[in-house]
């Protein structure tokens, strides 16, 4: 497991629950925005668990292309072997300029979820059950001048 050195984890949690995230699904793009539920997605692919996760710019620093795609090489060899459902999905800022592959995995349970996001450096997650809206978990400490946000938790060790 990585120790993740993030510059400003109030900041950078804003900018995570402010994302555009999508899973395709049969040639369809399928929205996921943070405190918001996922009723197309779910009655599509139904599930009891989701998690977005992503391989790419572990801790938000940028990565090379080349580092990147050899990370979601890892994440996805990790994730057959353990034989875990998945659709190809994305994040992006509001404005488009930054875009970042990942997958939506289901029903893996939480300890499972966290440990395969800081195993591959991820500060944070998407993360909810069936029925309720889409989380934003962050997995480093809670910092005292984050502000309280309804649909995002913060799970430190």
């Amino acid at each position: 497991m990585r120790e993740l050195q993030v510059v400003n984890a109030a900041e950078l949690a804003l900018a995570y629950a402010a994302a555009e995230y999508a899973v395709a699904l049969d040639g369809d793009a399928l929205p996921l925005r943070v405190g918001r539920p996922a009723r197309d997605l779910e009655a599509y692919w139904p599930a009891a668990r989701y998690l977005f996760v992503s391989a790419w710019n572990p801790a938000s620093h940028p990565h090379s292309d080349s580092a990147n795609q050899a990370a979601d090489e890892r994440l996805v060899a990790r994730l057959n072997t353990a034989g875990v459902q998945r659709h190809a999905a994305w994040a992006q800022d509001e404005a488009g300029q930054w875009r970042e592959p990942g997958w939506l995995l289901a029903d893996l349970d939480d300890s499972v979820a966290n440990t395969l996001a800081r195993d591959f450096g991820q500060a944070g997650v998407l993360a909810w059950r069936r029925g309720e809206p889409v989380r934003l978990r962050m997995l480093i400490a809670r910092p005292a001048d984050a502000q309280p946000a309804a649909h995002t938790e913060w799970v430190a060790d």
